[in-house]
């Protein structure tokens, strides 16, 4: 998306001078109005600067409800991914030699590559980590084939269900993590409501014969940073507020100790 070319801390800064730029706009139409005709009126102009003011902080509220819903799905998808790897590991003890010891070493490799690319911050290595996912998969569907054509008890059935779930999740994760972005149609609403928000700012501030307002940089930052933070939660290589990745930590740490415990 057009918007990840920059970076948050420069979006940030850029919407700063936007908004002083959109209230500068408009102080100065404001004044050109004034100054040839005393038909404008301070009352409708304070009116409709409100109305876009209202939208604009409706659209913000909007957009961050958006990003916080998604932020906190990616966080359960985490518990939910690290439950599920839990539990297949636990029942690839059932599985005969030597697919046992090969299972577990496959999710155990599955896990690391996960936790090892988050804690990179390298997006660049997203697709390399999502071809070692899909392999690992794919080993792990032969294994549990092969164990189910030979056991169609309830234990053969529980382990392949284990892996599909594995594969269903990680379908999920990427869905939400990399695919579901704030449509660009959306930024530019925002953008543009903030624009023409500034401006009637601006220009109600001359209609009503003020000095420029002294609260414009206020709010130019006040404005930036809740622009900033939606961009950042979107973003999918968020490093402001990285989603957690504990739970999977946690799930190797218990992975790696039961395979040396084991003879």
């Amino acid at each position: 998306m057009l918007i990840d070319i920059l970076p948050v801390w420069l979006l940030f800064f850029l919407t700063i001078g936007l908004v002083l730029l959109a209230v500068e706009i408009g102080f100065r139409i404001g004044r050109s109005v004034r100054g040839k005709t005393d038909d404008e009126r301070e009352s409708p102009a304070s009116s409709i600067s409100g109305v876009i003011l209202g939208l604009q902080a409706f659209m913000l509220a909007f957009t961050f409800s958006i990003v916080s819903d998604r932020y906190d799905t990616k966080k359960a998808l985490v518990r939910e991914e690290s439950n599920t790897i839990r539990t297949a590991f636990h029942r690839a003890d059932f599985l005969p030699e030597p697919d046992r010891i090969r299972t577990k070493a496959l999710l155990q490799e599955y896990v690391d590559g996960r936790i090892a690319l988050v804690r990179s911050r390298d997006f660049g290595l997203v697709e390399k980590a999502l071809t070692d996912a899909q392999r690992i998969q794919k080993q792990l569907w032969e294994i549990a084939v092969a164990y189910g054509r030979i056991d169609n008890s309830d234990i053969g059935a529980l382990f392949v269900e284990s892996v599909n779930e594995i594969e269903r999740l990680h379908s999920t994760r990427v869905g939400v993590g990399l695919h579901a972005r704030i449509p660009t149609t959306i930024w530019a609403v925002l953008l543009s409501l903030l624009i023409l928000g500034m401006i009637g700012l601006g220009y109600h501030t001359a209609i009503a014969d003020s000095r420029r307002s002294r609260v414009a940089p206020v709010l130019a930052v006040a404005f930036s940073l809740v622009v900033a933070l939606i961009a950042a939660l979107d973003h999918p290589g968020n490093s402001l507020m990285p989603v957690s990745q504990q739970p999977l930590v946690n799930v190797l740490s218990e992975m790696k100790a039961a395979s040396s415990a084991q003879p």
